[in-house]
């Protein structure tokens, strides 16, 4: 697989329409329209928003949006990022999908599910760890909620990476939460973290502000390339997150741990 030292990130943060997967994607095909970049990420449950409702919005494997990632990735020639509610041996998913443009397709269902907002009694949690090999870089999926389980997300001697990847629907009350949890979690791990949220309110009132972050191995933000409100897009370097791994060897004094 071809190595790249560099990779251009597009953190995609807009309003979705609810419960309306055509209407979104159409959206999306007009966003994104020639937009040139190495990884897309969309924010959670993207297609739909964060709805429970899934007798109405859950998509089979590999379904419709599935299919609309998977031809975007070969249009514009990137990965592309993002989680679907998905409906699987009369079981329900927060399922994560990553799609390179070589057709490689890397498949996470979201761990910790949200039981404040009823997420937990509707959806089924996953229970692997995934490890994306993209570009030479070795990238860790998360959503939402998983972003508040360190140990989950802890990078270490048997399961290393270089980038998180988190998608969510978080709303505007809890935003400093967000910021702080996506900068600790870029600090304690020594790697680069992309944070994608969604604006707009949702169908069930909530409001968000998108607050989309990208950071770096020392918590500091990434400075943006454009000035879009919706495409944010950032330049992270390997090399330069190898050297500041190496100074300091932080990385070196973490705690030995697996999961049972």
């Amino acid at each position: 697989m071809e190595h790249q030292n560099k990779l251009k990130i597009s953190l995609i943060q807009f309003d979705i329409i609810w419960e309306d997967a055509e209407a979104n994607q159409s959206y999306l095909d007009v966003l994104l329209k020639d937009h040139q970049t190495d990884i897309i990420l969309l924010p959670e449950m993207f297609a739909s928003g964060f709805s429970m409702n899934v007798e109405k919005i859950a998509q089979k494997p590999f379904g419709k949006t599935f299919e609309w990632m998977q031809h975007k990735a070969k249009e514009l020639n990137t990965a592309v990022a993002g989680s679907i509610s998905t409906h699987e041996n009369d079981k329900y998913f927060n399922r994560f999908y990553f799609i390179s443009p070589n057709g490689s397709i890397y498949i996470y269902d979201k761990k910790h599910l949200f039981s404040y907002g009823k997420e937990a009694g509707v959806y089924s949690a996953g229970d692997k760890i995934v490890t994306i090999d993209y570009k030479g870089w070795q990238i860790r999926p998360i959503v939402c909620y998983d972003l508040r389980f360190p140990a989950w997300i802890r990078n270490t001697e048997e399961n290393p990476y270089d980038l998180i990847l988190c998608n969510a629907n978080w709303p505007k009350a809890r935003r400093e939460a967000w910021i702080s949890l996506l900068k600790a979690r870029a600090i304690e791990n020594m790697s680069f973290i992309a944070g994608v949220n969604r604006i707009g309110v949702d169908g069930y009132n909530l409001d968000y502000k998108g607050d989309s972050h990208l950071f770096d191995t020392l918590g500091e933000d990434v400075v943006q390339l454009n000035n879009h409100p919706e495409i944010l897009q950032f330049e992270i370097d390997k090399e330069q997150q190898d050297k500041t791994r190496t100074h300091f060897n932080f990385l070196n004094d973490r705690d030995l741990f697996h999961f049972i």
